[in-house]
């Protein structure tokens, strides 16, 4: 048997969000194994997934640099070892001529940026020199640029005004003319993403493991809201049978659209209008069963600007406006911090206190 120590059960309660004895309880039937605790406490409903930005001690700025054309944008994330120097004029100055530095020489990886030339000088000379002035360690820690790969497409993104998130996306148009009128659309996907926090484009990227073991967490948590709803005698939510599109199988689909008929018929409803009314029951069908693409996948989101859309709905109705089409092939999101391991502190010992 592994020894279930308080940094153990700091750790996963860090990780997890669930209380202190579910941890220690979860470490003792998984004897130690942090990973297996994680999951165990998931499939139970006891925990969620920690916000890593809520926990990191890493501060800095997350920069955006579009170009004029929208045919290249870069995303930085740049460490400062304080807020207060996070704030600094100097350091904002900085972090967004590094930025456009990366972007106007095509520099692809931290290592190509330090044997780069900045202001006459090599970059980590001059890095040095803007510790040196700003009075703190300083550090380039992560970039992406995305480019345009011909005239019919387009980038633009999103860094929130608090410099801790930052999005940039792309797409692919069906000609140069729609392209130049898709930047504005892609600056306000990147506002939502940036506060909806999708970790993937598409639910296509989800594994089948991933879907499995998240809709069981899923349903869990859903079960503990439905007990808590009985017991103040609220509305229940309805447990779904499925977590996300890529379940749905043309099978599934035309067994719920067989159950709407019969409904429809039971109800009475002529049968020359079940056409009106089966493609709004099928889409609302969708939506409740793909509620972990929504949650994890930008496409499937619901537009922070008209929650009666999703993101891939959105996109599709502005290529019909404009007479063509739209796709969005990249995403990248960050935020500050994410990642990064966090000092540890006097609270193991709090921990060991409370288990005495």
């Amino acid at each position: 048997m592994a020894e279930i120590n308080s940094n153990l059960i700091k750790e996963l309660r860090e990780r997890s969000g669930a209380g202190m004895m579910d941890c220690k309880n979860a470490l003792s039937q998984t004897n130690g194994d942090i990973e297996a605790a994680i999951d165990l406490l998931h499939e139970k409903g006891l925990g969620k997934a920690a916000k890593k930005s809520d926990r990191l001690a890493s501060e800095g700025l997350i920069s955006v640099e579009v170009s004029n054309d929208f045919k290249a944008v870069t995303i930085s994330e740049i460490n400062s070892e304080t807020d207060f120097v996070a704030k600094n004029e100097k350091f904002v100055n900085m972090t967004k001529q590094i930025t456009s530095h990366i972007q106007t020489n095509n520099i692809l990886h931290v290592e190509n940026l330090q044997e780069s030339a900045i202001e006459g000088k090599n970059f980590a000379e001059y890095l040095n020199t803007q510790i040196a002035t700003i009075g703190e360690n300083l550090v380039v820690r992560r970039f992406v640029t995305i480019r345009a790969k011909d005239k019919t497409s387009v980038v633009n993104g999103y860094v929130h005004s608090n410099g801790r998130v930052g999005v940039i996306l792309g797409a692919k148009c069906s000609s140069e003319n729609i392209a130049a009128k898709t930047a504005d659309l892609l600056k306000n996907i990147a506002m939502h993403a940036a506060a909806m926090k999708p970790a993937y484009l598409s639910y296509t990227e989800l594994s089948q493991e991933f879907i499995e073991k998240e809709f069981v967490a899923f349903k869990a948590n859903l079960e503990k809201e439905n007990e808590e709803a009985r017991r103040l005698k609220k509305l229940e939510k309805k447990i779904p049978l499925y977590g996300s599109k890529a379940q749905l199988t043309d099978e599934v689909l035309a067994e719920a659209k067989t159950k709407m008929e019969a409904e429809l018929k039971a109800q009475g409803k002529p049968e020359k209008i079940w056409d009106r009314i089966i493609p709004g029951q099928l889409d609302r069908f969708i939506a409740d069963n793909t509620q972990l693409d929504q949650q994890y996948a930008l496409l499937s989101q619901f537009f922070v600007m008209d929650e009666s859309k999703t993101i891939e709905q959105v996109i599709k109705s502005r290529a019909e406006e404009l007479g063509g089409s739209i796709e969005l092939v990249e995403y990248v999101r960050f935020e500050l911090g994410e990642g990064l391991e966090k000092k540890v502190d006097d609270f193991a010992a709090e921990v060991a206190a409370q288990l005495k």
